[in-house]
């Protein structure tokens, strides 16, 4: 058998009549209130009484009630920033933690790349005085370098290793070994020198501020910085490079290289070229207080054997002139 909805046990008169009775404004029938509150599973008298009361005119005090929260949750507020503050240092840690790791990582990667380009190996650099010329120089490779006075060469501990980069300011001779997988490459301030396996002399700053390269053996590639400008040189040719301009022409000097070689020939130059020759390697200074001294010829070879006052004397000798010295400096006079 169906059972009866609830609602079907009472007509519309009894459910105003009980909804009176709940509200207290009729409180006779309570024959009728006792069969409703029999069957009232869910104790919907009391529930309507508390509806009844909350819209009563009783005034709620929200500032003490929040007061009283408040206070509640001050009580937990150290345990709470304990936590937060646990929290907060573990993840700070972590963070500390994955960060130095990543930079111990980053600093190995770029350790490893650097070290196979050859920038963490040690530099060394050979410098000669006023006074030093010749200065040889053997390379891990083989390669032999002639410094001439006055300059500085430079190259790294792993020299061969990867790549054969060097870098000049002044003058120096070149034998290269040859290496067809690693060319030497030599850095001139304003110019790049590239061979294989060849004899060179390189000046990076002659008396037009200019990269001077001379062939002896082999060729040579000579470029400016910007790599926008080359001349490619065979032996017996001078290259001069600067960031305007380049040129190439055949070398006609003999004593183009006697700073290297220590012997100086002649055959009928003026003695103003002579001078400048003596200058450049012997570092003698030779003033002539007359100009035309300097169109005097002169023919006899001169090497490095000699002293610099031999030198002063057999050229007083031979065209009747007289000398003083004063500090460095030789002062020619006729008599």
């Amino acid at each position: 058998m169906k059972e009866m909805n609830k609602t079907e046990k009472f007509n519309d008169r009894e459910w105003e009549e009980l909804a009176s009775l709940l509200s207290d404004e009729n409180g006779e029938n309570s024959e009728l209130l006792n069969r409703f509150m029999a069957d009232d599973i869910h104790n919907t008298g009391e529930q309507w009484k508390k509806l009844k009361s909350m819209g009563s005119d009783t005034e709620i005090n929200v500032d003490r009630a929040w007061s009283t929260l408040q206070s509640r949750l001050e009580k937990y507020t150290p345990e709470i920033d304990k936590i937060n503050t646990r929290t907060g240092s573990l993840r700070t840690t972590l963070f500390r933690i994955a960060a130095v790791a990543l930079i111990i990582f980053s600093l190995g990667a770029i350790a490893v790349y650097m070290n196979n380009a050859g920038y963490l190996s040690k530099k060394i650099s050979v410098v000669t005085g006023n006074d030093q010329k010749n200065l040889l120089i053997n390379l891990p490779d083989g390669s032999k370098i002639f410094m001439n006075r006055n300059s500085k060469f430079s190259y790294r501990s792993d020299f061969g290793k990867h790549k054969r980069d060097v870098k000049l300011n002044g003058e120096a001779f070149f034998e290269i070994s040859p290496d067809p997988t690693r060319p030497f490459i030599i850095d001139a301030g304003k110019a790049s020198i590239k061979v294989v396996g060849t004899s060179f002399n390189v000046i990076t700053n002659n008396r037009e501020s200019e990269v001077e390269v001379f062939v002896v053996t082999g060729k040579v590639i000579l470029s400016d910085k910007s790599g926008s400008q080359s001349v490619a040189l065979e032996p017996g040719y001078i290259g001069k490079m600067d960031s305007k301009k380049s040129e190439k022409s055949l070398n006609d000097n003999p004593n183009y290289r006697s700073w290297n070689t220590g012997l100086l020939v002649y055959s009928g130059q003026k003695l103003e070229v002579v001078f400048q020759d003596l200058k450049r390697v012997y570092n003698m200074d030779i003033v002539a207080d007359d100009p035309s001294i300097l169109e005097n010829p002169w023919s006899s070879p001169i090497d490095d054997n000699e002293t610099q006052e031999t030198i002063i004397r057999i050229i007083c000798t031979s065209f009747n002139l007289s000398y003083t010295k004063d500090s460095n400096v030789y002062h020619l006079s006729k008599k």
